[in-house]
């Protein structure tokens, strides 16, 4: 991944709530390194619409180096975990320490 801040905005109402989850997405990332939204799926939920609903929003502003087979660039599929954390939150299952 090439972008240095990420393009997931975490919905104001949960963060307010203080609620957290986990959205795992399957893109598709052409051979220029850029995701084709509507080929984004959700694979797993996180329970919450609108977590979910950010994280479809920030794939298209995903950006990735190409990747490659024998030096040619080439699409890939690729499983993408979205977090939406919380700093007063209680640790999640599967959270590092």
């Amino acid at each position: 991944m090439l972008n240095v801040d990420v393009p997931f905005r975490y919905p104001v109402t949960l963060y307010e709530q203080k609620i957290q989850g986990n959205v795992l997405l399957r893109l598709f990332v052409a051979s220029d390194g850029l995701v084709v939204p509507e080929s984004t799926r959700i694979i797993e939920p996180s329970g919450h619409p609108a977590l979910d609903a950010a994280a479809l929003a920030g794939v298209s502003q995903l950006r990735f180096r190409a990747a490659r087979l024998r030096g040619t660039p080439m699409p890939v599929s690729l499983i993408f975990p979205v977090h939406f954390r919380h700093p007063e939150g209680p640790t999640l299952p599967g959270d590092s320490l």
